[in-house]
């Protein structure tokens, strides 16, 4: 399932919820669920952060997440996928993006949720605008490189 929110949204009630849904689906079949939740930072770029405006286009971008979906089910073996993704306003430690992976194994559900929340970063049309400190804002033009590892 792919949802697109324009306000918050709590990720563990969410991922519980689609569970209770699809509880015939995965029941005793998953061996392994993969659950990423990213939320926002109050810094990007060397500066300090204080909100950021997403905006997308339904359409395209639904059907782009549902291609990068469709993509991971084609390598890996998955019984299902959950992704949720916020637009609109949204401030530093707002959650911004669910992914679940569920599969009989979990090689496959940390591989296939990785892939879907790389390919989501790199290629979903999301635009970001940034309001910085000083209150001027800005566009992000690229995202961060998920594999970089942080100190």
């Amino acid at each position: 399932m792919i949802k697109i929110c324009t306000a918050e949204f709590k990720p563990y009630q969410e991922l519980e919820a689609y569970q209770v849904q699809q509880k015939n689906k995965l029941a005793g079949k998953q061996g392994a669920a993969n659950i990423f939740v990213g939320t926002m930072r109050d810094f990007n770029a060397g500066e300090e952060v204080q909100g950021m405006t997403l905006e997308h286009y339904p359409v395209m971008t639904e059907k782009q997440l549902e291609k990068i979906v469709s993509e991971a089910k084609e390598q890996w073996s998955l019984l299902d996928t959950l992704v949720i993704h916020r637009v609109g306003d949204v401030f530093p430690d707002d959650v911004l993006v669910l992914v679940v992976v569920w599969s009989v194994h979990r090689g496959a559900a940390f591989d296939a949720c990785r892939f879907i929340m790389e390919a989501l970063k790199s290629r979903a049309p999301f635009w970001k605008q940034e309001i910085l400190k000083d209150g001027s804002r800005r566009w992000v033009d690229k995202n961060t490189d998920g594999y970089v590892q942080s100190v």
